[in-house]
């Protein structure tokens, strides 16, 4: 489902803009960000792992991004290009961003074959998600890639449905690709800001 994210959000994010990652993970997603905003552009990466962090971190220096000294820490400008690590929960979003921004993204669950430990969890990820909605300019989107366990539990993502389903349409639009022919697959769900 990355491809097709990657592809929406393409559409709305140029050189110089700001964009966001909620999910820093392994770094995969903020890579695409800083191609696409480039050197003069600013990514905030959101993750609780430090190591996360520190992967992403490598990933993007060896694209020549700029690493904003340190893990961004909340109240701190971050007015200047670069990337900003942020080593804090993506339902803190709003204690670091105040402006409006037109791509977020966001990999929700578990990775296959990654510790489940640290899989996003609902309270916080529907927090973060609502924050997303309000921080995005009109003509904005929102991706977002659901992974389900293995067992076939999809709580998370079903609750992040149910979320997205329930916005007015007169302000947003909400589209949902899925695979029906795999049993455990991940979902995709992009929201765009109508334009006023």
């Amino acid at each position: 489902m990355a491809p097709w994210a990657h592809a929406l959000l393409t559409e709305v994010l140029q050189p110089g803009g700001l964009a966001v990652d909620l999910t820093a993970g392994n770094g995969r997603d903020t890579d695409f960000l800083f191609r696409l905003v480039g050197e003069h552009g600013r990514v905030l990466a959101f993750d609780v792992q430090e190591e996360a962090l520190q992967a992403t971190a490598s990933l993007l220096e060896q694209q020549g991004a700029k690493i904003r000294s340190g893990s961004l820490k909340a109240g701190e400008p971050y007015a200047e290009s670069g990337i900003y690590l942020v080593h804090d929960c993506h339902s803190r979003l709003t204690s670091y961003l105040s402006e409006p921004v037109p791509a977020i993204i966001a990999t929700l669950g578990c990775l296959p074959d990654s510790d489940t430990a640290f899989a996003t969890a609902s309270p916080s990820t529907l927090s973060a998600l609502r924050a997303a909605l309000e921080l995005l300019l009109p003509g904005g989107r929102l991706a977002v890639i659901c992974y389900v366990d293995p067992s076939g539990r999809a709580t998370e993502a079903e609750k992040v449905q149910q979320l997205f389903a329930g916005l007015p349409p007169e302000y947003w639009d909400v589209l949902h690709f899925s695979v029906p022919n795999r049993q455990v697959a991940p979902t995709l769900l992009v929201v765009e800001r109508r334009p006023r």
